[in-house]
């Protein structure tokens, strides 16, 4: 059964009900997880099994000790802030770790009080959903083209494009060992290295890499790892070198909040923002508030 023949039996369907209760069954398809098992597809569950892997290869924050200016950057916020990572975790394993009482939603005003308010969670990769919107929804068709994630940590990113796009490669550059031979394993065992490839490297020695890719994608990926003079450093490198025309550009934050944070005068007309509609449906499961950080542009 195509789309279009499915959509005609929905609303055969829906016309047979009760207007008294469509309200009410809108509502148990919008909410319920009895239709979970039903729209779980094999991509989702990879997804979930590479998660299951990794989270016993990591710390509960997901941050190497080698990590020492994420350590110091997340101990400078303006309130008390925690790494939790989106890839990694979703809310229900946040509350399972809540409720063993090996993490916390919040933190204490008055010590011995209790007088609290949440903690501020920050994440350094793509949820699942996240993942799944920005390859089926805010970016085209990636067939035949070249992905290169900038910082790629985890792999989230070059996970997710395995899964949701047909892009004919998918590159990572990360400066960490450590992350590097976890992603390294990760391509092995699920048998991604016909299209997945990470480099252990600077990006701001990747010139000719950056002027060959299609889509660069920058998920908060130097403000919590460098000072501000080699964040101006890494982003006037790459201004200069991703250039090709009609490739794209994906940021989180939106390039503009990334380069004034810097106050530098750093260039801006090399792209133009294109729109993406953030009410497209893509999971239950998905936080509004995070898509709406994901930023498309195109290379004028």
């Amino acid at each position: 059964m195509n789309f279009q023949e499915a959509s005609t039996e929905v609303r055969q369907l829906l016309n047979k009900v009760n207007p008294a209760e469509l309200p009410k069954l809108l509502d148990w398809i919008r909410n319920s997880d009895e239709l979970d098992e039903l729209l779980l597809d094999n991509r989702k569950v990879m997804l979930r099994s590479i998660a299951e892997d990794l989270r016993t290869c990591l710390p509960l924050d997901a941050i190497f000790p080698t990590e020492v200016a994420a350590h110091q950057k997340m101990q400078m916020c303006a309130q008390p802030t925690v790494h939790v990572d989106a890839f990694l975790y979703d809310d229900q394993h946040v509350d399972a770790l809540c409720e063993e009482g090996a993490m916390s939603r919040n933190y204490c005003l008055n010590c011995g009080s209790h007088k609290t308010t949440p903690l501020d969670f920050i994440s350094h990769s793509f949820s699942i959903p996240e993942l799944q919107f920005l390859f089926q929804n805010v970016l085209p068709d990636l067939s035949g083209r070249t992905l290169l994630d900038v910082g790629s940590r985890l792999g989230a990113v070059l996970y997710g494009g395995y899964v949701y796009s047909s892009a004919s490669q998918l590159l990572g550059v990360e400066l960490s060992e450590d992350f590097v031979r976890l992603q390294k394993k990760i391509v092995e065992k699920y048998r991604l290295n016909d299209r997945v490839q990470v480099l252990q490297a600077d990006i701001c020695t990747q010139d000719v890499l950056l002027q060959s890719v299609d889509i660069l994608i920058m998920n908060n990926v130097f403000e919590f790892f460098m000072e501000p003079i080699k964040q101006v450093r890494a982003w006037e490198f790459i201004i200069q070198n991703f250039r090709k025309s009609g490739s794209l550009l994906v940021t989180v934050p939106s390039l503009q909040e990334s380069l004034d944070a810097l106050q530098e005068a750093l260039p801006t007309g090399w792209v133009e923002e294109l729109p993406v509609d953030y009410d497209v449906y893509v999971d239950k499961d998905a936080d509004p508030d995070a898509l709406r950080l994901i930023h498309l542009y195109r290379v004028l």
